[in-house]
C-alpha cells in the first residue's frame, strides 16, 4: 500500500484494486491523515485529546486506497476498530470497506504493518467492548444514541509465517 496523499487519475471498475488512493470527503478525516502522513507519526493529531491509528484500507466500491484515523484501542497487541459514527443510525463507511476487503495497514505511533480485520459478537465483543469504553468513554454514549449495536473489529496482525 502507498503513503501518498495526493489522488492519481486510474480510474477503476467495481472490481479492480489500484493504488489510487482517495482522500476523505470529510474535512477532519482528510486534515488528520494529512498530519499523520506528513510527520510520519499518529500521535502527531488526536481526537479529543487521545490517541489514534490509522487504517489504510481498499474501497468496497472503487478497490482504491481509503484511510481513515480511529480511536487507538489496543490489548496484547491487537487493535479494535469501533464503527461509532458518533452513535449515527448507520455504520461508516469504512466499516462495509473493512467488510469487503479485511487486509488492511495498521499504523500507529511510527510503526506500520499488516493487519486483517474480523468482526466480534457475543462474549468476546462484550469484553472488547469494555475496552473500547475503556479507552475512549464516549462509545458508551454513542450507543445509546443509535438503534443499532456498534460494530466492533478486531485488527490482528498478520504472521510473517
Amino acid at each position: 500500500m502507498t503513503n501518498g496523499t495526493e489522488a492519481t487519475n486510474t480510474e477503476t471498475t467495481d472490481t479492480e484494486t489500484t493504488d489510487t488512493y482517495i482522500p476523505s470527503p470529510s474535512d477532519w478525516v482528510r486534515e488528520q491523515v494529512e498530519t499523520i502522513e506528513a510527520t510520519g507519526d499518529t500521535r502527531s493529531v488526536d481526537i479529543m485529546g487521545l490517541p489514534v491509528v490509522l487504517l489504510t484500507m481498499r474501497g468496497k466500491k472503487t478497490g482504491a486506497l481509503r484511510k481513515v484515523p480511529l480511536m487507538r484501542v489496543e490489548h496484547d497487541g491487537v487493535y479494535a476498530a469501533v464503527a461509532s459514527k458518533g452513535g449515527a443510525p448507520e455504520h461508516p463507511q469504512w466499516y462495509a470497506n473493512l467488510l469487503a476487503n479485511p487486509t488492511l495497514t495498521l499504523m500507529d505511533c511510527t510503526a506500520s504493518w499488516d493487519a486483517v480485520a474480523r468482526e466480534i459478537t457475543g462474549e468476546e465483543r462484550e469484553l472488547w467492548w469494555e475496552r473500547c469504553v475503556q479507552a475512549f468513554p464516549n462509545y458508551a454514549e454513542y450507543q445509546t444514541n443509535t438503534d443499532r449495536t456498534i460494530p466492533v473489529l478486531l485488527l490482528e496482525p498478520v504472521s510473517a509465517g
